[in-house]
């Protein structure tokens, strides 16, 4: 089944429970050479979410303004994209072209995301690719500027996203997280991947 929520295609239950554990134990993996930070925003804030990344790139954030940017915070390169989440991206949009970062936002309880767009990459053609696991997170989706009506839906763990075409400039952001929804992370919160084509 897939839906389809100003120009954002959503595919609910993408991942079953086994393939969302397997995703798990490899971002386990990633998370062991790339540990999590908490970046901050432009003006010195601290985001309430904290990440990491794999690929050829992860996106980071200070004083400077956001960017990708080749090495983790601790100067090592990030890890490779796993096999189990490039299948994902072969999956969801069926293109040749590979994603050179996976961004892992993980969201506590308290944690969320404001309306954004994601407009740091070279070529807005490509598609970017969004896996949700753990706890449910209410997923909201605007408009290619700023205002006008949104539409929210909560994204459970399995659950992916495609923004592509009229959608992939358009704002979107998670308002809310509903703790304790899901099993699939021992401690709770939930896990974001989002894959992109950054050059």
């Amino acid at each position: 089944m897939k839906l389809s929520v100003k120009g954002f295609e959503i595919h609910p239950e993408f991942l079953d429970v086994a393939q969302q554990r397997a995703v798990l134990a490899a971002i386990r993996g990633v998370v062991a050479q790339a540990p999590f930070f908490r970046p901050e925003t432009p003006m010195g804030k601290p985001m309430s979410v904290r990440m990491t990344a794999a690929g050829q790139y992860g996106w980071f954030s200070d004083k400077s303004g956001y960017r990708y940017a080749p090495s983790h915070p601790s100067g090592k390169p990030w890890p490779a994209i796993p096999d189990d989440v490039l299948e994902i991206w072969k999956r969801a949009t069926g293109l040749e072209r590979q994603p050179e970062c996976c961004l892992i936002n993980y969201y506590s309880a308290d944690a969320k995301m404001g309306l954004h767009q994601d407009r740091d990459e070279a070529n807005m053609e490509w598609p970017v690719v969004s896996l949700s696991l753990g706890d449910d997170g209410l997923y909201r989706m605007g408009n290619v500027t700023r205002g006008g009506k949104t539409e929210s839906m909560w994204l459970r763990s399995g659950d992916v996203v495609v923004m592509g075409g009229e959608a992939r400039l358009a704002y979107h952001g998670v308002d809310k997280i509903r703790g304790g929804s899901s099993t699939l992370l021992p401690k709770g919160g939930r896990l974001n991947l989002t894959l992109r084509v950054v050059t």
